[in-house]
């Protein structure tokens, strides 16, 4: 999760998530996310983090942050540990996809997913054009880019359904950070910047 005030994406979060109630945040970076939430939800709020620099930039936010590789899962938490676990605008950058949802959706109730959509017509407009992208969203140059998955909103729901994750809502932002008020998959596809999903698993 990138160190940033104001996202889009954080505000949808916010919405999902009721007083009280405990969240994990995975990729917490300075714990702006989980500072929100504290402070304006009062819930129980943790993070896990990698880079030191974050970690202790979180740890003066007064975030309760554990150092961690995600590749390694999450065997430091317990099933139902928390009601929801989030990934924000990080998953692109995880190896082992099924791994960490699945881990996500052992120690939550709900996984809560946002991440840049590739199919967003700016992007392919770009590809077509030669180049790369760069944009609000995916805003690296190919060389540098923490990025190892570059997937759309129709990838990830064909994946949901193959590891059997139901979509308990999902949220479509243009680059604006406003939602798109579509119902067509395809054209959601097309016309969104940056997704974010709330995701649930039958127990």
């Amino acid at each position: 999760m990138t160190n940033a005030q104001g996202r889009p994406d954080f505000a949808v979060i916010a919405g999902w998530v009721a007083p009280g109630h405990r969240v994990l945040d995975l990729g917490c970076g300075d714990g702006s996310l989980l500072r929100q939430l504290i402070d304006a939800r009062n819930v129980q709020g943790w993070g896990v983090e990698i880079e030191p620099a974050n970690v202790l930039a979180a740890m003066r936010n007064g975030i309760n942050v554990i150092q961690s590789n995600l590749e390694d899962g999450l065997r430091d938490f317990a099933d139902d540990a928390f009601d929801h676990v989030v990934l924000s605008r990080t998953l692109q950058t995880v190896r082992h996809t099924e791994g960490i949802l699945n881990e996500m959706l052992r120690v939550g109730r709900e996984a809560v997913v946002s991440f840049p959509n590739f199919a967003y017509w700016k992007n392919l407009r770009s590809v077509l054009d030669g180049r790369m992208p760069v944009s609000e969203d995916l805003p690296y140059q190919w060389y540098d880019s923490p990025n190892v998955r570059f997937f759309t909103l129709l990838d990830f729901e064909a994946l949901c359904a193959q590891m059997g994750l139901t979509v308990v809502e999902r949220r479509v932002l243009d680059e604006a950070g406003e939602s798109i008020a579509v119902d067509a998959a395809h054209d959601l596809n097309f016309l969104g910047s940056l997704a974010v999903y709330r995701l649930t698993r039958a127990r």
